[in-house]
């Protein structure tokens, strides 16, 4: 550090002290407001990753492995040969990707019928791994009646609640699910309620069927193809770089339109469009809040420009060029803000940490399950801290105290020495 640095920097701190009371109000804003961000910004992004969490339990993953046109026809017909399953699974052990993946989940779906004496009505027919599926999906921790699924099941069925009334069923109860099989014909299978779930969510609990995957191979005449293989990683987080990764090491079954990978982004556009939403109010919050902050800024530091007027006359008199007394200026707010900033971000986690480590429950909010997208959201939000979180925290506040000292730095640029010097305190 230069001497005229150090210099500046010595008059700022101690003009800071001069006005105690008013760089007090100032930091004590900014404080606040730095605890606010990282508060704020912990709980939203752990919001969205219990979002995430729970979607993707329910759903593909956060890595969809499918057929290239299965995402939108939903066919039997546009499934994953077991040759493309068994490059997948393979490709799922490589040393970059294996140490992320939580589970992995093949599952064979189509839509179809559920009928019983009492009825019909559209179904969504999941073939899945009882035991994969036990550690992935939380439908199991949904059940009102019964069981789930068990590995020595093959005529079983565990159903929706919305299902079970319409079709009068009851666990014991046999129902036929009907659909298209891989040969283009109409095939049915007799199964047995084993279980009754319910999300909350209607239009899973009025549709989806879980049946054991070897009956569902069996009955499609599908033989061990499936239609998606579910990817659970260790954080969502992970999602772009590992999707990357895994392009790349299953290039060739791409390039022969045998594979696609979709994010849970792509596979679930509602839930990736709520959480851009939700980042956008934050941001919104975060902006009002901190623009308040730097007029307070503005403020402080311009009045103590115009109080001290005589001063910076004597200071340039003394050789102090009107650019470097504008610098003065602006190191002051620049010290204020960072040591502000830093207070306020240290304290913010200090006290989120503290206060809600544990969860902060939100349930008195609502009184029924509450979801969206065909998501159940937990009403406990755990916050999650990121030190990218932290790090964009600090350069935001930073840029506001540096945006929010240009004006003042520009005032006491402009002093006139033969004025300032007539100015009498």
């Amino acid at each position: 550090m230069t001497a005229r640095a150090e210099l500046m920097i010595r008059l700022a701190l101690r003009n800071l002290r001069r006005q105690t009371r008013r760089s007090a109000l100032t930091a004590l804003a900014m404080i606040v407001g730095g605890a606010l961000l990282i508060f704020s910004v912990s709980l939203g992004d752990g919001t969205h990753e219990d979002w995430i969490e729970s979607a993707v339990r329910m759903g593909s993953g956060h890595i969809a492995v499918q057929a290239p046109a299965f995402q939108l026809s939903r066919k039997i017909d546009d499934r994953l040969s077991a040759s493309a399953r068994r490059a997948v699974e393979e490709a799922l052990q490589s040393p970059d990707i294996a140490p992320h993946v939580v589970n992995v989940v093949p599952r064979l779906a189509t839509g179809g019928l559920a009928s019983s004496p009492n009825g019909a009505r559209p179904a969504q027919v999941v073939g899945v791994d009882p035991l994969a599926e036990t550690d992935y999906s939380i439908l199991d921790d949904k059940l009102v009646e019964g069981r789930y699924l068990e590995p020595d099941d093959r005529l079983a069925a565990y159903v929706g609640t919305g299902l079970v009334e319409a079709l009068h069923l009851r666990v014991g109860a046999r129902l036929v699910v009907t659909a298209q099989d891989a040969e283009g014909e109409i095939a049915g299978q007799l199964v047995r309620v084993v279980g009754v779930f319910k999300t909350g969510v209607p239009e899973i609990d009025q549709a989806l069927i879980h049946i054991p995957i070897v009956t569902a191979g069996s009955w499609l005449g599908a033989g061990d193809d499936v239609t998606t293989i579910a990817v659970l990683l260790d954080s969502s987080y992970r999602v772009p770089r590992l999707t990357r990764v895994l392009r790349r090491v299953l290039s060739g079954p791409i390039g022969d339109g045998e594979v696609a990978l979709l994010g849970w982004r792509e596979a679930m556009p509602e839930l990736d469009a709520a959480v851009k939403v939700d980042n956008l109010g934050n941001y919104m919050f975060q902006g009002v809040t901190f623009g308040i902050i730097a007029l307070a800024i503005v403020n402080t530091i311009l009045m103590a420009v115009l109080h001290r007027r005589r001063e910076f006359g004597l200071l340039q008199a003394m050789g102090l060029s009107p650019r470097q007394t504008g610098v003065l200026v602006f190191v002051e707010g620049l010290i204020l803000t960072v040591v502000s900033g830093l207070v306020g971000i240290g304290l913010g986690l200090f006290l989120t940490w503290l206060l809600w480590r544990n969860g902060l429950d939100i349930s008195f909010t609502w009184d029924a399950d509450w979801s969206f997208s065909g998501v159940v959201l937990d009403p406990i939000i755990v916050p999650l801290f990121r030190l990218s979180r932290i790090a964009q925290g600090l350069v935001f506040i930073f840029f506001i105290g540096a945006v929010a000292s240009l004006y003042p730095a520009f005032r006491a640029m402009r002093i006139d020495v033969t004025e300032a010097m007539k100015f009498d305190r």
